[in-house]
């Protein structure tokens, strides 16, 4: 008998040191085994790596240098790498077309922008350094900037509303499936890629079918035909690409695809007019990087001319 409980004391002692070098490991992510919904603080958090990869080239926003964006008193970057070891293992092609599916039906909700709006602001962020703004101002002061310089309309309300598609927090999603930089699933991921050592667990990295420089698809076929990891841009485009104009929609679906537009990683998949329209989502990106102030927008002033803007080009709601 004194053996039996001395080997049942060895084994406990093995399955205990057994769980110990699993969560430590890369294969679990919590004590469930499944991926953390909220790694980052905030979703802003993303914006802050993005500024630190990508400093402001122009300082569009003259109240404040590039310096002093994002100060958070030497902030731990694990959160980000978390996030993106998460993004990273878990944004494959089958994720994507799953997640497609489940969202661009539509069935969400039925609201009216200004409602959309308020259900954003939900999504208040306290630990946001620049800004005590909530989400409407944020994306306000992007308008507002593209507007002083005299972009056309259709532009500010893309301003307006790049961001929009981050409802999806608000319907359950993981931070790690709506903000990040997007990428190809169905194809070889990019060595330009942010932290693409943290793809080594993605499924995909092993599949014959999808870790080829071409994958699925084939030479310069278009970015219209390939799919981007999935998040807010492309939930974003998907409800407006009936309402606004081209150079717009590509505003909204590839504003979060820095492996190209800051990287030129996937070219081989682009075609000639991928490369006009891109012309765009360059002019666009400092706007959306660079425009946050802690100054707030006065909305009293702003809001005959946005609700006149919203009137022109959309319907008075939108499905989510």
């Amino acid at each position: 008998m004194r053996k039996i409980f001395k080997k049942i004391a060895y084994l406990e002692q093995d399955i205990f040191l057994h769980f110990h070098e699993l969560l430590k490991s890369d294969i679990m992510d919590n004590v469930n085994g499944q991926p953390n919904p909220a790694p980052l603080t905030s979703l802003d958090q993303w914006e802050d790596d993005l500024l630190e990869r990508y400093p402001d080239p122009a300082n569009i926003n003259k109240e404040k240098s590039t310096a002093e964006f994002r100060n958070y008193e030497a902030p731990p970057r694990d959160t980000v790498r978390e996030f993106y070891r998460l993004n990273h293992t878990y944004q494959s092609y089958a994720f994507v077309r799953e997640k497609e599916k489940e969202f661009l039906s539509f069935n969400k909700r039925e609201m009216s922008v200004w409602d959309a709006f308020d259900f954003l602001n939900q999504l208040v962020d306290d630990s946001d350094p620049d800004t005590d703004l909530d989400q409407f101002q944020h994306l306000l002061q992007t308008s507002e900037a593209i507007r002083a310089d005299g972009h056309p309309d259709w532009m500010v309300l893309t301003g307006l509303f790049h961001d929009m598609g981050k409802v999806l927090c608000l319907f359950g999603e993981p931070q790690w499936a709506v903000v990040g930089d997007t990428f190809p699933v169905g194809c070889a991921f990019s060595d330009k890629i942010v932290f693409p050592e943290f793809f080594k667990n993605n499924p995909d990295i092993n599949n014959p079918d999808y870790n080829t420089k071409y994958g699925v698809y084939e030479p310069n076929c278009g970015l219209e035909n390939v799919h981007l990891s999935w998040g807010h841009d492309e939930y974003i485009y998907q409800i407006m690409k009936n309402h606004l104009p081209e150079p717009a929609l590509y505003m909204l679906r590839y504003h979060s695809f820095y492996p190209q537009h800051r990287e030129h990683a996937y070219g081989h998949l682009m075609n000639a007019h991928d490369v006009e329209m891109f012309k765009w989502v360059d002019l666009f990106n400092p706007y959306d990087l660079y425009s946050k102030s802690p100054t707030p927008p006065d909305w009293k002033v702003l809001r005959p001319y946005y609700e006149d803007l919203v009137a022109k080009y959309l319907p008075s709601t939108l499905k989510f």
